[in-house]
């Protein structure tokens, strides 16, 4: 069973993808929140790419991959 928001009734990945676009967009601050939304998209876009076919050639956006290896910098530095 996929988790929900309680107070939009919406899939929990649908504010993890919102949390990342508005950071993108510079519409919020990017903070722990951010990153930690994009860790779990990025371990939900793993699982797709291990289903292979269609799905192995799924990427985050230039953007969001640019973030992703900031927040790993961040992590490891």
């Amino acid at each position: 069973m996929m988790g929900t928001d309680s107070t939009a009734r919406r899939p929990l990945w649908e504010n993890h993808c919102r949390i990342v676009a508005e950071s993108l967009a510079g519409k919020r601050d990017v903070d722990e929140q951010t990153f930690a939304s994009l860790a779990i998209l990025d371990e939900r876009l793993e699982r797709l790419r291990n289903l292979g076919g269609a799905f192995s050639g799924i990427e985050f956006s230039p953007d969001a991959a640019k973030l992703l290896k900031r927040k790993n910098a961040v992590t490891i530095g």
